[in-house]
């Protein structure tokens, strides 16, 4: 699910709380070293997001946040913010030139760039915090 966030709206954050859970606390965010990756260059999305991107040749970026159930990818387009909700049983991650996210049928792919290379960190944080919900909330594939 994709929201536009530009301005605050109490139903998108009761709709987010209700996906992926509410923010970490700040004692939480301490311990973890921080909850947001820095800004990213978007190097390309699924035919269905392009929508959200800058039309004109600017560049596109986007950050991620963890929440406990998933994260919120922040995407800029213009002066409009707009946040697509993946829980992680929706979410898988690829590391191909770059990273690539994809739930729900779409993707986002962040260029392998210097801003991509200093959130290595962040993003061993997001791969264990995904294999413990894995663990911890085992789903059955169908035959």
């Amino acid at each position: 699910m994709i929201l536009e966030t530009t301005h605050y709206n109490k139903d998108h954050k009761k709709t987010i709380d209700s996906m992926v859970g509410s923010s970490f606390s700040f004692m939480e965010r301490l311990k973890m070293g921080g909850i947001g990756s820095k800004r990213m260059i978007i190097n390309e999305v699924s035919p269905n997001m392009k929508s959200f991107l800058n039309s004109v040749s600017d560049i596109n970026y986007g950050n991620i946040e963890l929440r406990p159930y998933g994260i919120l990818v922040a995407i800029t387009k213009g002066l409009r913010n707009f946040t697509w909700i993946v829980p992680y049983y929706q979410f898988y991650m690829y590391n191909v030139n770059g990273i690539s996210i994809h739930a729900q049928g779409r993707f986002v792919h962040f260029k392998d760039s210097k801003m991509f290379k200093e959130n290595h960190s962040f993003f061993e944080k997001l791969k264990k915090l995904k294999i413990a919900y894995d663990i911890e909330h085992p789903h059955i594939d169908s035959i």
